[in-house]
């Protein structure tokens, strides 16, 4: 069964939260046929720890305000990588580095992808966009 239309809801409210922070390489998938526990992973980027915190407090309150309480949150005082459990979305915001070496999508690369709405930026799209404009101007 997909993902619940909550789970998708609540994945693209933290995704808005991460891009408004300039957060990179937002992407959701769909776990809901291989985990029980939770429907959706949204996974984003920040170029350092500083930024790392500003994208997990900001989606922290942008998902409490629209009803979905953190039942945990793991990472925060290192800010590499935070993990943030809101029952049917885990949040997880990398520092650049962490997010390559760890290569979560790799992990998960048989769920299917929830799309994600255009008003939320630095998404893969973003960048095959930003990629095609480039190679268009050389």
């Amino acid at each position: 069964m997909p993902a619940t239309q909550r789970a998708t809801e609540l994945a693209i409210v933290a995704a808005r939260a991460a891009s408004d922070l300039k957060a990179e390489e937002i992407i959701a998938l769909d776990v809901s046929e291989q985990l029980v526990l939770t429907d959706v992973f949204l996974i984003a980027s920040a170029s350092n720890e500083r930024q790392v915190v500003a994208i997990v407090d900001a989606v922290e309150e942008a998902m409490h305000k629209a009803g979905a309480k953190a039942l945990r949150r793991e990472g925060k005082s290192e800010a590499r990588w935070v993990l943030i459990d809101f029952g049917d979305v885990v949040v997880h915001v990398q520092h650049s580095e962490d997010r390559v070496y760890y290569a979560l999508e790799r992990l998960w690369k048989d769920c299917p992808v929830v799309e994600l709405p255009a008003d939320v930026h630095g998404t893969p799209a973003d960048a095959d966009l930003a990629d095609g404009e480039a190679g268009g101007q050389e």
